[in-house]
């Protein structure tokens, strides 16, 4: 099949990747853009896990100010090299990172992060929850995964829907950005405001 170079344009631009990424990505997905960008995506996690050995010893602190200062989120990002910390890219993803925590408000980074007690007692609740709706015992495991799996997609921001896009995970979006500046990048930590509470 051949691909045009107008369609490889496309999917750079949508994208970010390697021109000869992009055409190797859309000659796999025989010319669907869709199919495509899942490629190039799964990709980028593969790239992700690769480099997610190497040091993060710069980045930036970024601050986010919710309309009528009354919520922020101060964001610790972190990357290989001070070259990467200043490129508009970095600092974008940064953006779009704290704006996420301010409206979707996770409690941990990665699903790794969550203390052992709190997964254990979320996993008391769904399992006694699957058994008092007489669910058969072969499949109460099954269903403490599902719930875990959804519980963890709400409290970790690694694993949250992109408020921009609920299609993918913020860890994709992460991925994305590692593709495309060829280093690891990592969420240090955060710290979310907001007036009034505690």
């Amino acid at each position: 099949m051949k691909i045009s170079m107008d369609l490889i344009r496309e999917l750079r631009n949508k994208t970010s990747a390697g021109i000869m990424d992009c055409k190797q990505a859309l000659l796999e997905a025989g010319g669907d853009m869709q199919k495509a960008q899942d490629i190039l995506r799964e990709k980028g996690s593969a790239q992700l896990i690769k480099r997610s050995a190497r040091d993060t010893k710069e980045g930036l602190i970024y601050s986010y100010i919710h309309s009528g200062n009354k919520l922020g989120v101060l964001l610790e990002m972190n990357c290989e090299t001070d070259f990467v910390a200043r490129t508009s890219e970095f600092s974008e993803l940064a953006k779009e990172l704290a704006m996420q925590i301010a409206a979707m408000d996770p409690l941990w980074i990665k699903p790794e992060d969550v203390p052992e007690e709190v997964i254990e007692k979320e996993k008391e609740i769904y399992k006694k929850q699957a058994e008092e709706s007489g669910k058969p015992e072969k499949v109460v495991d099954k269903i403490v995964q599902g719930r875990m799996e959804r519980y963890f997609g709400e409290v970790c921001l690694l694993e949250q829907p992109y408020i921009k896009d609920p299609k993918i995970k913020v860890k994709d979006l992460l991925a994305e950005l590692v593709t495309k500046l060829g280093e690891n990048v990592k969420v240090g930590r955060f710290t979310r405001f907001k007036v009034g509470e505690e």
